[in-house]
């Protein structure tokens, strides 16, 4: 059963999480179009972060191009998130939205109710100051976790799991949503984002609501300097390229 004690200070609902977008005065060509949202911040827990092996630029052991038009990415470090969502019956509160160089999605620090602290992906509409529970009698609210078999049919979901207790794996990228479309013995119908419908036991569970970051797709990035940040080296037509650059042409 939830625990149903008065809310502790971190709780309280404040005004801190409003959501604003901030345009950029254009002065140069880079500026152009560009937008911000002032709740995303790079506020990395060290607990909650790890480094990464060095980037390859596509390149395998022996250095020969594998993977073509890659190299030049920013150095990252890989933040675990919480897909499980396992801390039953215990509230948290949204702290910070925070971006991730490892996924599309913007993800959320948690600050739970015994004191721990944990990553999870940001669900669409959450601000700072939300609360979020997991559990089996919690809520249908956006942000919240329950099994599949306590979820109404028709409702939004995301971070799905396909092994009971392994974690979310579905549904998992900026804007993403599946829907729960049927409930039959030990089963649960989803319609995926893809179209795919799927069976999947029904005891597994899923997070209520859309990933976040849904116009992630209409983002302009305004000069080649922040494509080359993102690991991705200029395209160029194979007939202009170097004889050692192209795979047909060695």
């Amino acid at each position: 059963m939830i625990n149903h004690r008065p809310a502790p200070w971190f709780l309280e609902r404040t005004n801190v999480g409003v959501s604003t977008i901030h345009l950029y005065k254009t002065s140069t060509s880079s500026t152009r179009n560009g937008a911000v949202d002032n709740q995303v911040k790079s506020n990395s827990q060290n607990n909650l972060i790890y480094g990464q092996r060095h980037y390859d630029k596509g390149r395998n052991a022996r250095g020969i191009i594998t993977a073509r038009h890659r190299g030049g990415c920013h150095k990252r470090l890989y933040r675990k998130i919480d897909f499980r969502q396992n801390e039953k019956d215990i509230y948290g509160r949204i702290i910070t939205i925070e971006y991730d160089p490892y996924r599309n999605a913007y993800i959320c620090l948690i600050h739970y109710w015994d004191g721990e602290k944990r990553y999870i992906l940001h669900p669409r509409g959450a601000i700072i100051g939300d609360t979020i529970v997991s559990g089996t009698e919690v809520p249908i609210k956006m942000g919240n976790t329950l099994p599949l078999i306590d979820i109404p049919l028709g409702t939004a979901i995301h971070n799905r799991e396909i092994t009971l207790g392994k974690g979310g794996q579905l549904a998992r990228a900026a804007g993403a949503v599946a829907k729960l479309i049927a409930k039959e013995g030990k089963s649960a119908t989803l319609k995926l984002p893809s179209g795919e419908v799927r069976l999947i036991f029904k005891n597994c569970s899923a997070t209520v609501g859309q990933v976040g970051n849904v116009a992630v797709n209409q983002k302009r990035l305004g000069r080649a300097g922040s494509k080359r940040w993102l690991g991705k080296r200029p395209l160029v037509r194979g007939v202009v390229t170097n004889i050692v650059d192209h795979p047909h042409k060695h």
